[in-house]
């Protein structure tokens, strides 16, 4: 559906569902449409109206959290140097992994192997310009990649939801350490 074409109060319901469903996947990755209903303040019709059955809402809370990460790439490029931009976004990274993998664990296969299949460019690319912004700086090793640094990244997800909180940022840590340039030479 084209969001622009919506009244106002129709796209502020949908944003709305879509928030309590992320709220709900950080807590859980067991998300039951009645409740995000009842989260997001409408009805189950109008719920139902946007988002026929609980994969497009998820898939949706998927591509907007996307969308978000990339997008913030450039804006934290035009308010931080380099690395604290680069710092902010893998932070921002988390909280969208902690949701990715509720979204993921709650659809079927075929569905997140499409959603995920359509975001890692994007991704791939808000990471490339970060680290592309730290090379021209001198602040970031210059025989890394954006691929290879999705794949350390990726591994986060190996984390058990228990242990993500007090896991995954001390790992994002060793990550972005591992990515800065020293002494002013890269480490090969």
């Amino acid at each position: 559906m084209n969001t622009s074409a919506r009244r106002p109060d129709a796209a502020q319901n949908r944003t709305r569902i879509v928030e309590a469903a992320r709220a709900a996947l950080a807590e859980s990755d067991h998300v039951h449409l009645k409740e995000i209903a009842k989260r997001a303040g409408v009805g189950q019709g109008t719920l139902y109206r946007n988002f026929p059955n609980r994969e497009a809402l998820l898939a949706e809370v998927y591509r907007r959290d996307v969308e978000e990460l990339v997008t913030a790439a450039s804006a934290l490029l035009a308010e931080h140097e380099p690395v604290e931009a680069l710092r902010h976004w893998l932070d921002r990274v988390i909280d969208y992994a902690e949701i990715k993998y509720g979204v993921l664990a709650a659809l079927e296969p075929a569905a997140w192997h499409n959603l995920v299949a359509h975001s890692q460019n994007p991704v791939e690319g808000a990471l490339r310009q970060l680290l592309d912004a730290g090379k021209a700086a001198g602040s970031i090793r210059t025989d890394v990649d954006a691929r290879g640094t999705l794949l350390l990244i990726a591994y986060l997800g190996r984390l058990d939801r228990d242990e993500w909180e007090s896991t995954a940022r001390p790992l994002m840590n060793v990550i972005l350490d591992g990515l800065r340039r020293r002494d002013g030479s890269d480490l090969s």
